[in-house]
């Protein structure tokens, strides 16, 4: 990448120094771990003749590690390490894995977000993000619990306003068309059709409609069923069935044939006495049978649907109705269970409020006592809290504000502080912040920018302690500051064959006071430079 072939890099836990000329590639490492962990950042990181470049990160995790819960919501595996990889192509095309799980940009960010902190004079991620500034704060004061009622709280809340909401418009809409309502639930109530009941009816009106004209054809039918097919099939059985004494058998089939023919004949004259007995009908029975016909047709095309429709279009015309009647009560009843929600969420969100302020007056005295060994004794740190906009996590806006002079107004940390001043403000509000934290990786790109002497040390000794518990990496020019560091790393940049490179090599012994007495001395090492960097390193 970039100035970089080939680089591996085993920061260890407890202070990590990475030191060397300006121009020498640390930020370019920096930006190379800020590539595979999804941060948004320089794109051009292919290094010229290059196809593509590559980057892998590996994490050792604790069993309470946060990472492990985005691991297994994502359903990505986990065994001894976590291992980032991510690629870059010439033409700029980006893919990641997870454990050799390819996943998106989104979760790579979620992970890293509980992996490594950023901290620096430019980092917009981290503290000079006023929009973080509440989540700092609430970390700070163990308010998880109080937060989580409050979110809780807030999305009852927020359900019953919509139950509100959905049943005041749904009434709303009922009261716009409460005429019509009534007046066809009128309509139904007196017709009150019934599935297939317009089909029926149809066919009995044509039914009654031809009795007149298919009496007589039945009438003369039945009598050639009973009074002549049946006599002459008798008949017919009865000789056949004297002369089979002499057929030897062959007539057997023949009186069967006729025995079943007198059954069908039977069932024959059943039926048209059957239709002849429907034909017997009142005349009046025509008359109202067509009314209520025409009646169910005219309300199908009234409200456009099919017969067959009407009942439950009826239902639901009754449910409604119902529902109307019944509205301003459940109403009433949503109303009060919203305001009891209300006052439940701002009764969490006040106590919420109530724990922010509380954390607030010990994070400030503790950010002020920090301040005075990083000589800004006279500086001042507040963590200011406004009322905002109601949501999940409360009412309250909070921002971490600054003054470095007695007198002098306050204003947002990213815009009061000078470089150095910053500096010392964020590694103070840092060491506040991590009391009690363990297992943090964090990194701080040259946060003793603008320090030396005294101040440079107070530096380094905070970054050391933070490093107690967890890892850190720091990139700096500070000597102070680099012979704090229990781990240390010479970053530089050497030209091979017209083609600049950056190497990295581990120092120990006297390779790192030498490192140091060249931080202190510049390019001619000398031995008073050499004593001062043992001294800083024993101090």
């Amino acid at each position: 990448m970039l100035i970089i072939d080939r680089l591996e890099l085993s920061f260890q836990p407890g202070l990590n120094v990475l030191t060397g000329e300006t121009g020498a590639g640390k930020s370019i490492l920096l930006d190379a771990l800020g590539f595979v962990l999804g941060w948004r950042g320089r794109a051009d990181l292919v290094r010229e003749g290059a196809g593509e470049g590559e980057v892998m990160a590996e994490f050792r995790l604790n069993d309470t590690h946060p990472a492990l819960a985005v691991l297994a919501e994502a359903g990505l595996p986990y065994e001894d390490s976590l291992l980032l990889r991510r690629t870059n192509m010439r033409d700029g095309r980006k893919t990641a894995w997870v454990n050799d799980r390819r996943v998106s940009g989104e979760v790579l960010r979620e992970l890293s977000a509980t992996l490594v902190e950023l901290h620096g004079q430019h980092d917009d991620r981290g503290l000079l993000n006023a929009r973080g500034h509440r989540a700092v704060l609430d970390a700070f004061g163990d308010l998880a619990p109080a937060r989580e009622t409050c979110r809780q709280a807030w999305r009852a809340w927020r359900e019953a306003e919509a139950s509100l909401n959905a049943t005041q418009e749904r009434l709303d809409g009922a009261k716009r068309e409460e005429e019509f309502l009534r007046h066809a639930g009128q309509e139904f109530e007196a017709l009150h059709p019934e599935l297939g009941e317009e089909a029926a009816l149809d066919s009995r009106r044509r039914l009654m409609q031809q009795a007149a004209r298919i009496r007589e054809d039945l009438l003369k039918a039945r009598t050639a069923i009973s009074d002549k097919a049946e006599a002459a099939t008798t008949d017919a059985q009865r000789w056949l069935e004297t002369a089979s004494e002499y057929a030897e058998g062959h007539l057997e089939p023949a009186i069967a044939a006729l025995g079943r023919a007198l059954v069908e004949l039977a069932e024959a004259d059943a039926a048209v006495g059957s239709c002849l007995d429907a034909l017997d009908f009142d005349p009046l029975e025509l008359e109202r049978t067509e009314e209520r016909l025409f009646a169910i047709r005219a309300l199908s095309r009234k409200h456009g649907l099919a017969p067959d429709d009407l009942a439950g279009f009826a239902e639901t015309i009754a449910q409604r109705l119902e529902a109307l009647e019944s509205g301003e009560a459940e109403l009433a009843a949503l109303k009060t269970a919203a305001l009891s929600a209300r006052e439940a969420y701002d009764k969490a969100a006040l106590a919420l409020t109530e724990g922010r302020r509380a954390a607030a007056a010990r994070l400030d005295a503790a950010v002020i006592a920090e301040l005075a060994p990083l000589k800004m004794d006279r500086a001042i740190f507040t963590t200011e809290i406004e009322a905002g906009e109601a949501g999940p996590d409360g009412t309250d806006s909070v921002q971490f504000r600054v003054a470095t002079n007695p007198g002098a107004p306050a204003g947002p940390l990213a815009k009061i502080a000078s470089g150095g001043e910053l500096s010392r403000f964020l590694l103070a509000l840092k060491v506040c912040l991590s009391r009690g934290q363990t297992g943090l990786t964090m990194i701080f790109d040259e946060i003793d920018r603008g320090v030396g002497g005294a101040t440079a040390d107070a530096v380094g000794r905070r970054l050391a302690q933070l490093a107690q518990t967890g890892q850190v990496v720091v990139v700096t020019h500070s000597p102070q500051v680099a012979a704090r560091g229990a781990h240390h790393w010479r970053v530089e940049k050497k030209v091979k064959d017209n083609r600049a490179l950056s190497h990295v090599q581990a120092l120990a012994g006297a390779d790192r006071t030498d490192e140091i007495a060249r931080m202190l001395s510049g390019e001619t090492i000398t031995d008073e430079a050499r004593a001062a960097a043992q001294a800083l390193i024993t101090g």
